[in-house]
């Protein structure tokens, strides 16, 4: 058998011959590599020539600015605030040189040191302490947080000096709010503060984190804030890497902010707050002139110097917790019952509307009306106009509001300022109620009833009245004119329209109102110890609660019954009218003495301060005083009560 093999093929490659590359293929092959390298060191060589062009032309200025601010800095300075002046140039809110420390929260290195340091160089309470820490945690990092203010140079000299240890501690020289009668004017012309987060937000305005710079945070402060803030000055100064300074380059001096001037007359308005003494109330004295506001009176009250440094716990807490409410104005957001004080325009109206002023009714004590039997709050026998005014004879009006209709009488009292709203630079103001059968219907979808002509044509029932209110409707009243109340002062302003009363109603009330103080009437004691000048009124109560509770006198405070009173003088001639509120004040006999007094003090300041000096014995001193002293029983009994509850606690444990 024949067999065939097959031969094998060699597994493993022949070898290649090794490429030869001459001289040529090899400058070739470098020529290329050097053309690459080259053009992309051509193309980065452009792109950094074109970047160092750029910047040294296009955003030079920018660089420049840079470069300038790593060894000067810029210093806004807060502008002097523009002062509050009265209708004589006296100053009711000006400006005082002040150092201070500020805390720049985002610069702080060593918070808890740093505030603890500060505590010792200032000789901080731990209240104060509180605060600072309260509102550190509060600020964002660029609001400054108020240290102290109104330190001396030797405090104040101890913080500078030891600044290299204490980022972010800011003295500063400047100028802060004052305020001469303090409480006096706190509801009126309101505070300064700080800007809070949300107003820096809404116009990053440099200005408002500036250390030092305040804005106005209520009452009038806050209403003529771009007329007062003014507009800052800056500081360039050459300081080292650390943020020392080297020299001083220049400086801009700031423009203050223009001064308001106001109708009020400071003093009396300080008279008035003081006056008030103990009892929580309001006064409001207008020019029977002008219509400017003279006094604005609200009390108790706050003291805006304290709220414009920053106020502390404590004494914020003492505010809130007093039920005489000095966080309220009550000139303008205090409603009360009129009372009797509208007998006299409810008398106009009923003369507007056809009534005999000489007729007459019989009072026995009250009036029978359809089948009840409504009281009067004494038995007057025959009653006409004038003695239904000065003995306030219930019983007379009402007889002559049934007979007119209340929408009549409502509508004559709204010409004389009752229900209104005025146009004044002030936050809020409540205006109150004139109720009438259109009105109920519309407010309460059900019909006016004769008991609600009853009420309301004595003052009571559904009105009520702001005392600024009370004083326009006196001073409309007595001189028949269209008096606009207004604070500021207005040199150009037209005189008051005439509301077209005529004059023989007009002499009539007068004459009514002069005989409630100088004749047989219910204020005898509201009469001026003067012999030339005669004071025209008439007096009010508001009653708070039913008669069930009590007699509206001889119960607790609460429980008491309102005192108001609205008077003019000189009677004939009116040149100031006057509303007097005397919260829970027992009637009218807590409110026409502070209103006598008031007004003496524009005749003759002498009398009515020695009045004044003798009462505020009694009370233990004046304002200031007073609010001090309460203050620190209220401090010590917030500490006892704070040491019991310690005690309490550690015998638990």
């Amino acid at each position: 058998m024949i067999s065939f093999r097959r031969r094998r093929r060699s597994t493993s490659k022949r070898s290649k011959p090794p490429k030869t590359i001459n001289s040529a293929q090899q400058d070739f092959t470098f020529t290329r590599r050097a053309m690459f390298v080259g053009g992309v060191q051509g193309v980065l060589g452009l792109a950094l020539a074109a970047r160092m062009t750029y910047i040294s032309v296009a955003e030079n200025e920018r660089y420049k600015l840079l470069s300038e601010s790593n060894r000067v800095n810029l210093t806004l300075l807060p502008p002097r605030r523009g002062w509050f002046i009265d209708r004589y140039g006296k100053p009711i809110a000006d400006n005082r040189a002040d150092f201070r420390v500020d805390i720049i929260p985002e610069r702080l290195a060593n918070r808890e040191g740093t505030v603890r340091e500060l505590a010792t160089l200032l000789n901080l309470s731990g209240e104060e302490v509180t605060r600072i820490n309260k509102e550190l945690d509060e600020k964002s990092g660029f609001q400054p947080v108020q240290v102290a203010s109104g330190l001396d140079w030797e405090r104040y000299a101890a913080v500078s000096v030891r600044l290299p240890d204490m980022p972010g501690v800011s003295p500063r020289q400047g100028f802060s709010r004052r305020y001469p009668a303090g409480a006096a004017v706190g509801h009126l012309i309101g505070y300064v503060g700080t800007a809070s987060k949300e107003e820096y937000d809404e116009s990053k305005d440099p200005l408002l984190i500036t250390p030092g710079f305040k804005i106005g945070k209520d009452g009038l402060e806050s209403a003529f804030e771009q007329d007062l803030k003014g507009k800052p000055g800056a500081k360039r100064v050459e300081v080292t890497a650390s943020g020392k300074i080297v020299q001083e380059l220049t400086t801009r001096s700031d423009v203050p902010g223009k001064p308001v001037q106001l109708a009020l007359d400071i003093d009396l308005h300080h008279y008035a707050a003081r006056r008030l003494g103990q009892e929580s109330g309001s006064v409001v004295v207008i020019d029977c002139e002008t219509g400017g506001i003279l006094t604005m009176a609200s009390m108790p009250s706050f003291d805006p110097n304290s709220f414009s440094d920053g106020i502390g716990v404590s004494e914020y807490k003492w505010l809130q917790a007093d039920d005489h409410v000095p966080l309220r104005n009550k000139a303008l957001k205090g409603l009360y019952p009129p009372g009797s004080t509208v007998k006299p325009s409810h008398a106009m109206a009923f003369m507007e509307n056809g009534i005999d002023p000489d007729e007459s009714i019989i009072c026995g004590g009250g009036r029978r009306i359809g089948n009840r039997f409504f009281h009067c709050w004494g038995n007057h026998g025959v009653v006409d106009m004038a003695k239904g005014i000065y003995q306030s004879c219930d019983s007379y009006f009402y007889h002559f509001a049934q007979k007119v209709g209340f929408e009549k009488v409502a509508n004559f009292v709204d010409q004389l300022g009752m229900g209104q709203e005025f146009p004044l630079p002030v936050t809020s103001q409540f205006y109150g109620t004139v109720p009438s059968p259109s009105w109920k219907e519309k407010k309460f979808g059900k019909p006016w009833q004769t008991y609600d002509t009853v009420n309301a044509s004595i003052g009571q029932g559904y009105y009520l009245a702001n005392p600024l209110q009370l004083a326009v409707m006196c001073a409309r009243l007595a001189t028949g004119k269209k008096l606009m109340p207004h604070l500021v002062m207005d040199q150009q302003a037209p005189p008051p329209a005439s509301l077209g009363f005529p004059e023989d109603h007009i002499v009539r009330v007068r004459n009514a109102m002069s005989d409630v103080v100088n004749g047989p009437g219910t204020a005898g004691r509201a009469r001026l110890p003067l012999d030339n000048v005669k004071l025209a009124g008439k007096t009010g109560t508001a009653q708070v609660v039913s008669l069930s509770r009590g007699d509206g006198k001889n119960t607790i405070w609460k429980y008491r019954d309102h005192g108001l009173f609205i008077a003019f003088a000189p009677f004939d001639n009116p040149r100031y009218a006057c509303a007097t509120v005397i919260e829970h004040g027992g009637g009218s006999g807590a409110a026409y003495p502070v209103a006598r007094d008031v007004l003496l003090y524009l005749y003759d300041r002498q009398k009515a301060m020695d009045s004044l000096l003798a009462l505020e014995k009694q009370w233990g001193g004046d304002i200031e005083q007073r609010m001090a002293r309460d203050l620190a029983l209220f401090r010590a009994r917030q500490s006892g009560e704070a040491q019991s509850d310690t005690k309490d606690g550690e015998q638990t444990t």
